[in-house]
């Protein structure tokens, strides 16, 4: 009976089944949602199946379900953000080659697999449009080097749907960087390896300056066994391990997927609702770039005392639904004279990035929309046939934005008050434009020290204890969630006893770690504080620019290392020191207007002028 009020469950079923054999994970959560598909802690999130569930769009799903397996398999996030190239369209490259590694190893290990991946992919491209590219300005060098790098790592030749945009790149490719290709295709099983050969091809496509890997090189010898190791056990659990659970799981979504398509009725309505996003911080441990741990000389390297108290915890945990409720109330009260100002701001940024989705034409097509400027030709030659136009999308890739608000105690009064609201009118403008938002808060869940100074205290006091407080980070609203439902949680900043201290430093790297296991092409964290980093129980016992020091070096390592554009804003306060790209503004009702202009700048930014001055040069 369940099979005929939900026809798609053994299919979601087996397909979840399948995603868990692969990724070698099994207390793994799969989820389907409307929501783009993507992984967030231990939690995958897929397209949700439609009624009507038909052969394409079960190879699509699969397909998409194994990338994304094989991508928790394969795919180490720090060390892809250690090597990851500065400027967009190197970004852009070096994710799709290391894409194009992940489904190779796939692709190898079994014919189902590379099948599904096939379906996903050639989706992909036509849902690109990529069959109508005719010009090479036109056609985006990421995709089609992940399709060139492909076809060096498994023979499989491109889409059909793709072929132009590799025919266009090609020759290029060929003529700057085969020796690279050739790399790559030896180093598929070492990551560490593999992204040094991916930074050489993008150096030899003059799409950033020169770069020799020394940074990687310790870790990359360490990768070599490991990857062995891998390869080893690979081998050896064809008959009973893993790899026959991943051919039963296989042939089990198949027959599913047969049984899903022939039945009819609706898809439960608890599912759809489900979101990868509702748990992706509650299981996440402390997690420090290599980089990070290195100090200057003579001094120790920053580190928690204890990390056992620390907490990441949700709007709707933290307050009962109706004080959150009585809370949200006062606070659009409070701020209602502000609506008008914000809302001009955000129509304005609306505009902007509506403009950068279609804002040119092509001409003497066709077919398309009659072009009424050449109709005076057939007035003149009525044997001249009718000109068409058709509107031309503009490359605006998907984004998804993190604000990071601080809610320590100084920003009690107006200045948090002003910057919920803000939050609240930038998430609902981005959400307009199909720009996602994650919003997030941090502080500490008590003054001076709470259970982790308790501990050092009956620990004896220990010397240098590092960071002495318990944190608390807040997700007042995930990526995923949508404006209308999340509305009323950033009341919750008005509570009072809610804001105390700031430890910026490890705050930032948590949102970043939200961030880096998101799937968008782009990813803006927009950071919004009123002062440098205080926690009295950690100076008190700590060198005095103990947490300033850590701020700085993690703010350096996502500037210079990381995929991840940052911004941040300071309220009172000189974030400048600090921040590469940062404004300080004196009035907090400033806030509203500035957090707008700020991002429209990210969004208007050109990626060549991000780009290395010498890659520039070799362009022209």
């Amino acid at each position: 009976m369940a099979d005929k009020d939900n026809p798609s469950d053994p299919f979601k079923l087996a397909v979840a089944s399948t995603v868990r054999a692969i990724s070698a994970r099994d207390e793994l959560e799969v989820t389907y949602s409307t929501d783009a598909p993507g992984v967030a802690g231990d939690s995958v999130r897929l397209p949700m199946p439609s009624r009507d569930l038909g052969a394409a769009e079960v190879a699509t799903i699969r397909g998409t379900a194994d990338q994304l397996a094989l991508k928790l398999r394969y795919h180490d996030t720090g060390k892809h953000a250690k090597a990851m190239p500065q400027g967009a369209d190197a970004r852009a490259v070096f994710d799709a080659v290391e894409l194009a590694r992940i489904e190779a190893i796939g692709s190898a290990r079994m014919t189902g697999i590379a099948d599904n991946l096939d379906a996903a992919l050639e989706d992909h491209c036509k849902t690109k449009g990529f069959d109508a590219v005719r010009d090479l300005a036109d056609a985006p060098l990421a995709d089609a080097l992940r399709l060139i790098v492909r076809e060096r790592l498994t023979g499989a030749k491109p889409p059909e749907a793709a072929q132009s945009i590799v025919d266009l790149w090609k020759p290029t490719v060929l003529d700057k960087a085969a020796g690279d290709l050739a790399d790559l295709v030896e180093n598929i099983n070492d990551q560490a390896a593999f992204a040094k050969c991916a930074r050489q091809l993008i150096a030899d496509m003059d799409l950033a300056d020169e770069w020799d890997g020394e940074e990687m090189d310790d870790q990359s010898d360490g990768d070599e066994d490991g990857a062995a190791e891998q390869e080893a056990s690979d081998e050896g659990s064809t008959e009973d391990g893993p790899e026959q659970s991943e051919a039963d799981s296989q042939e089990s979504a198949e027959g599913d997927a047969e049984a899903g398509i022939e039945a009819e009725g609706d898809v439960g309505e608890d599912q759809a609702e489900a979101s990868g996003d509702d748990d992706a911080g509650r299981s996440e441990q402390p997690w420090w770039p290599d980089d990070l741990t290195n100090s200057p000389p003579g001094e120790r390297p920053y580190r928690p005392y204890t990390s056992d108290y620390d907490e990441v915890t949700y709007a709707t945990e933290l307050c009962e639904d109706e004080e959150l409720t009585r809370l949200r109330a006062h606070l659009d009260q409070q701020l209602n004279h502000l609506q008008g100002m914000i809302g001009k701001l955000a129509n304005r940024l609306q505009r902007r990035l509506m403009a950068k989705q279609t804002r040119s034409w092509e001409f003497d097509l066709e077919e398309g929309i009659l072009d009424a400027g050449k109709l005076s030709r057939i007035v003149t030659n009525p044997e001249s046939p009718l000109s068409f136009k058709r509107e031309k999308e503009t490359d605006f890739r998907d984004t998804v934005v993190t604000l990071l608000l601080d809610n320590s105690g100084s920003m009690r009064g107006r200045p948090i008050s002003v910057a919920a609201m803000s939050a609240d009118i930038l998430a609902r403008t981005l959400e307009r434009c199909s720009v996602r938002v994650e919003i997030l808060g941090f502080t500490t869940r008590a003054w001076k020290g709470g259970q982790s100074r308790e501990k050092w205290l009956a620990d004896g006091k220990p010397a240098n204890p590092g960071r002495l407080n318990d944190l608390r980070h807040i997700v007042y609203k995930s990526a995923d969630e949508p404006w209308r439902r999340a509305r009323k949680n950033l009341g919750l900043m008005l509570r009072e006893g809610l804001l105390k201290e700031n430890i910026d430093g490890e705050a930032l790297l948590w949102a970043h770690q939200r961030l880096l296991a998101r799937q968008e092409d782009r990813r803006i964290m927009m950071v919004i504080s009123d002062g440098a980093p205080v926690d009295d129980s950690t100076l008190s016992v700590n060198p005095g620019n103990y947490l300033d020091r850590h701020l700085r070096q993690v703010i350096q390592w996502i500037e210079t290392r990381s995929p991840v554009d940052l911004v941040a804003i300071g309220i009172g306060h000189d974030v400048t020191r600090y921040y590469r790209r940062a404004v300080t503004i004196v009035d907090a009702e400033q806030l509203g207007g500035v957090m707008l202009e700020k991002l429209t700048e990210l969004f208007e930014d050109d990626p060549l002028a991000r780009m290395p001055a010498a890659a520039r040069r070799r362009m022209h």
